[in-house]
C-alpha cells in the first residue's frame, strides 16, 4: 500500500513559525554571499590593472570566466537538487564557492585568479537557484510573496555592502581581503546551515516516506502546532520499499505538457536578468554620456542603486496581498513606463527620483520573477526547470554588454531604455495573458507519479480576493499525458 505523507499540503497549511523564520534567515545570509561575491569583480579588477597584477585583456577573461561558471551552476544546481536533494546541494554549493574564495585570496598570478574564479562562480550560480526554490520549497503559498521581498533585500545588501566594504578595504588591505571576506563569509553560513532538514516535498517524491514524515512533524513542532490541527484527514501508511518514484529526465522540460511553462520561465528569467543588469549595470555611463563628471555620475549612482533594497522590501509588503503574478505584472508595467520617461529627465532631483524608482521596479521583477519561476514545476523537477532558466539567463548576460552597446552606439541612451522598456512590456503581457497554472490539479497532471504535493489549501493559499490557482484559466493545465519517466539508476 502506499504511503502519503502530503507533504506539500501540511507545509501550505502552517502558520509561519519560528523554522520558517530561521530558515529565511540562512538562506537570506547564503544569497548576501553570493551576491557579495558575485560584486566584488568590479572593485578587484579596477585595483589590479594599477599593479601591473592584470591587464584589460585578462580583466576581460576574469569576468567571462565568471559569467560562465554562473550558468555552469545554475544547470549543475537542478540536477543536484533533483538527484540529491536540497539539503545535500544546499551546502555543497556553499562550500564550494567559500572555500575556493578563500584559495583565491592567494593566487599568485591573473591566470590562476581566473581558474579559481570559474570555480568560484559555479558555486555562486548553484546558490542562486537553489535559494530562491527553497523558499517555493518550505514557505507556505500565501507568505510566499513576503519571503522573497526578504530574500532580494539579502542580495541587493550584498551588492551595496560589496561595493562600501571595496571601497574601504581594498586600499588598505588589498584585493585579496576581498576573497578572505567573502569566503570566511559564506563558510561561517555553511556551518550555521548544516542541521538544516531535507525538503520533506523532495523526499516524499523519492519514496522515502519516513524521512519526509519525521521532517513535517519536526516544521509543525517548531510552528507550535499539531499535525492533526494541520492535517485532519487521516494519512494512508505501509511499506512503500518496492514503489520509490521513477527519475523523470530532463527531457521532461520540452515534452508536450511542460513546454509552455519551461519558456514562459525563460522568457521571465532572461527578461528580468536582463533589464536589472542594463539598468545598474550602464547607469553610471548614461550619466558620463549626459555630461556629468565621473564623481557625479557615481554620487547619482549611489543614490539611485538604493532602490535595489527598496523594490523587494516593498515586494513584502504587498506581493501576498496582489498575488505573486498580478505583482509581476503591475511591476513590469511600471518598470516599462519609468524605463520609458527616464531618457527625458534633465533636472537632478527627477534624475535621481525616476532612476530610484526605475531601479526599484527592476528589481521587484526580478525578485518574483526569480522566486516564481520554480513554481511552474512540480517537485520530481523543479530545480532543473528553474536552473535551466536560469542557465539560458545566464547565458543571455554574456551577449547582453554587446547589445547594449549596440544599441547605445546605433541609437544613444533613448535607444537603450526605450528598447529595455519595450521589452518589459512585451513580457509583462504575455504573461499577464499566459497565466501560467500552479494551481494542485495543474502541477498533478504534469508530475510523474501524479504529484500534487504543491497543492494549495487553506486561508494560507489565498492570495488577495481570490486563490492564485482560481485566477488562471486552463490552457496550460489540460494536457492530460503523462511525462517520460526513467528508473532511478538512469541520468537525465
Amino acid at each position: 500500500m502506499n504511503t502519503h505523507v502530503n507533504a506539500g499540503l501540511r507545509l501550505d497549511n502552517l502558520p509561519i513559525g519560528r523554522f520558517h523564520r530561521h530558515l529565511v534567515l540562512l538562506v537570506g545570509l547564503g544569497m548576501f554571499w553570493d551576491s557579495f561575491d558575485n560584486k566584488i569583480s568590479s572593485a578587484v579588477l579596477a585595483s589590479l590593472l594599477p599593479t601591473g597584477f592584470s591587464t584589460l585583456e585578462l580583466n576581460s577573461l576574469f569576468l567571462s570566466g565568471t559569467f560562465a561558471g554562473l550558468a555552469i551552476g545554475a544547470a549543475f544546481a537542478g540536477w543536484l537538487t533533483d538527484r540529491f536533494g536540497r539539503g545535500f546541494a544546499f551546502q555543497f554549493n556553499l562550500a564550494l564557492f567559500g572555500f575556493f574564495a578563500l584559495v583565491a585570496a592567494m593566487a599568485p598570478n591573473m591566470e590562476v585568479l581566473i581558474a579559481l574564479r570559474f570555480v568560484m562562480s559555479i558555486g555562486m550560480g548553484a546558490e542562486y537557484v537553489i535559494c530562491w526554490g527553497i523558499i517555493t520549497e518550505f514557505i507556505p503559498r500565501g507568505h510566499r510573496g513576503r519571503y522573497l521581498g526578504l530574500l532580494g533585500i539579502f542580495a541587493g545588501l550584498g551588492v551595496s555592502l560589496s561595493s562600501l566594504i571595496g571601497w574601504v578595504v581594498i586600499p588598505t588591505f588589498s584585493w585579496r581581503a576581498m576573497f578572505v571576506i567573502g569566503g570566511v563569509g559564506a563558510l561561517i553560513t555553511w556551518w550555521l546551515r548544516r542541521g538544516m532538514p531535507e525538503s520533506p516535498r523532495w523526499l516524499e517524491s523519492r519514496g522515502r516516506y519516513e524521512e519526509a514524515e519525521a521532517v513535517i512533524q519536526r516544521i509543525e513542532r517548531e510552528s507550535g502546532v499539531s499535525s492533526q490541527e494541520v492535517n485532519p484527514t487521516p494519512v494512508a501508511t505501509g511499506d512503500a520499499a518496492d514503489e520509490k518514484p521513477e527519475w523523470v529526465p530532463i527531457t521532461v522540460l520540452f515534452s508536450r505538457p511542460v513546454i509552455r511553462r519551461t519558456l514562459m520561465a525563460l522568457i521571465l528569467t532572461v527578461t528580468c536578468l536582463f533589464g536589472s543588469y542594463t539598468v545598474t549595470g550602464w547607469m553610471p555611463t548614461f550619466f558620463v554620456e549626459q555630461g556629468m563628471t565621473v564623481s557625479k555620475s557615481l554620487g547619482f549612482n549611489a543614490a539611485i542603486m538604493s532602490g535595489y533594497v527598496a523594490g523587494p522590501l516593498l515586494c513584502m509588503f504587498i506581493t501576498d496581498r496582489l498575488g505573486r503574478r498580478n505583482s509581476i505584472v503591475m511591476f513590469g508595467a511600471l518598470a516599462a513606463i519609468f524605463a520609458a520617461i527616464y531618457p527625458f529627465m534633465t533636472e537632478p532631483a527627477l534624475i535621481i527620483a525616476v532612476g530610484f524608482v526605475l531601479v526599484a521596479m527592476a528589481a521587484s521583477f526580478l525578485t518574483l520573477c526569480s522566486g516564481t519561476a520554480p513554481e511552474f514545476f512540480p517537485t520530481a523537477f523543479r530545480f532543473r526547470g528553474g536552473g535551466f532558466a536560469q542557465t539560458v539567463g545566464r547565458i543571455g548576460l554574456i551577449a547582453s554588454p554587446f547589445i547594449v552597446l549596440w544599441l547605445f552606439s546605433s541609437y544613444g541612451i533613448l535607444g537603450v531604455i526605450l528598447a529595455l522598456s519595450g521589452m518589459y512590456v512585451a513580457v509583462t503581457l504575455l504573461y499577464a495573458v499566459a497565466r501560467v497554472d500552479t494551481s494542485r490539479e495543474a502541477l498533478a497532471k504534469i508530475a510523474p507519479d501524479g504529484d500534487i504535493d504543491d497543492a494549495p489549501a487553506g486561508p494560507e493559499a489565498t492570495h488577495g480576493p481570490q486563490r492564485e490557482s482560481d485566477s488562471f484559466p486552463a490552457p496550460l493545465s489540460s494536457a492530460s499525458s503523462s511525462v517520460p519517466a526513467r528508473r532511478p539508476g538512469s541520468h537525465g
